[in-house]
């Protein structure tokens, strides 16, 4: 595949415009992007930028993490008793759980601008198993009418998929962030080079030695070479010189002493890149703590319901028939990801029980307890009165 898709690009057997192996977008196809910087960015030395490790493994680990639960739409009951419930909410095969698939899927819509995963059906059509497949086999064309297919590499050749037999993950556009933003990683790549450069001798920065006697080339060199030899990279050594010569230390420039906070720049860059809030990466220079619990909430409304709507209508383009998608639907369980304080889930508890919005069993299950008898009903435990027997009269009332 990889071949086919190398031959299409530069045009052969085709009528698109031909690519040069020196036109820059022909480097995409090796997982090689360009950049001003010097650097070509791919998903391999881009996930050594801690920032963007930081922001691919809180997006995916987070939505792997979430159950997902296919539900009732009259109802709202889960329906545990469907095929596709075991692969969305236990496990996609014997050997990967549903939240591993969801993590290895969202991680390669991150780095490489989509993850795919095989649907395995048994005689009857009914969705068995979920294999994931990697990003490299499997490309997507269009029919006429614009539905998609997909062409996966296998160990026996190629092999035509339609659209309900690939559960497939996309990333903003088709694009992975990390080529959109391959300019802000690739600046903080240089921004990590250059501070070590200037801290690997201790945090000294570099000097120069002056002569009174001119000196040709090769004895500079030779010199230089003598000197590193003996006093690079040791700190605290003393240096030792004759004929007259000193060594004049070089003081740390302002642009030396600005790169850390050029570092923490390209942290908020590769945040806006990702769509996360800064105080998630752990740049909290900036943070409060009133901000980052809003920001935390902004994770969810931001970053991660985009994502999980993706994942809804895969699963049920791929587990569902068509007249099921009527009925049922897919839906993450974000319940502990927008978990307030103690005090305040316990106010709100206490008004949907008042309002009549959650029985007494429903509140008990959202803290992991059993339920009890009687707790079933929708009554407002504040105002309810139990009596033993018949209202006593106004003469048999005392005074």
């Amino acid at each position: 595949m990889a071949f086919q898709k190398l031959k299409n690009a530069l045009g052969f057997g085709t009528e698109q415009k031909a690519l040069t192996l020196t036109d820059p977008d022909a480097l995409a196809l090796f997982g090689a992007v360009p950049t001003s910087s010097g650097l070509s960015i791919g998903p391999g030395n881009a996930m050594r930028v801690p920032a963007v490790a930081c922001a691919v493994s809180l997006i995916s680990e987070t939505i792997g993490a979430l159950p997902v639960k296919l539900y009732d739409s009259g109802s709202k009951a889960a329906l545990t008793d469907h095929p596709a419930y075991r692969l969305v909410h236990d496990e996609a095969n014997p050997w990967t759980s549903a939240a591993e698939l969801r993590e290895g899927l969202t991680t390669d819509a991150l780095l490489n601008g989509a993850g795919h995963a095989q649907v395995i059906r048994t005689g009857d059509g009914a969705p068995y198993e979920l294999h994931r497949l990697e990003p490299g086999k499997v490309q997507q064309n269009f029919e006429q009418d614009g539905e998609p297919f997909y062409l996966v590499s296998t160990g026996a050749g190629q092999v035509r998929m339609s659209c309900q037999d690939v559960l497939r993950i996309e990333a903003f556009g088709g694009t992975s962030p990390v080529t959109l933003g391959r300019e802000a990683i690739a600046l903080a790549q240089r921004y990590e080079t250059h501070v070590s450069n200037v801290f690997k001798n201790g945090g000294r920065p570099s000097g120069f030695i002056s002569s009174p006697k001119v000196m040709d080339i090769k004895a500079k060199l030779k010199l230089a070479a003598s000197w590193f030899k003996t006093h690079g990279g040791n700190t605290g050594e003393t240096g030792i010189l004759d004929e007259g010569m000193t060594y004049t230390p070089v003081s740390m420039t302002l642009v030396d002493a600005q790169a850390a906070e050029g570092r923490i720049e390209q942290i908020r860059e590769i945040a806006r890149v990702f769509r996360v809030p800064p105080t998630m990466l752990f740049e909290l220079s900036r943070g409060t703590w009133s901000n980052t619990e809003e920001m935390a909430r902004q994770f969810y409304s931001i970053t991660l319901k985009p994502w999980l709507t993706d994942w809804s209508w895969a699963y049920a383009r791929c587990l569902l028939a068509p007249e099921e998608r009527k009925a049922v639907y897919f839906e993450a369980v974000t319940d502990d990801l927008l978990r307030t304080d103690t005090a305040a889930r316990a106010t709100a508890f206490g008004q949907y029980r008042s309002m009549g919005v959650m029985t007494a069993n429903e509140v008990r299950a959202a803290q992991n307890l059993p339920p009890l008898p009687g707790g079933d009903k929708l009554e407002n435990p504040y105002t309810t009165t139990t009596t033993t027997g018949p209202a006593a009269s106004k003469e048999e009332m005392p005074e």
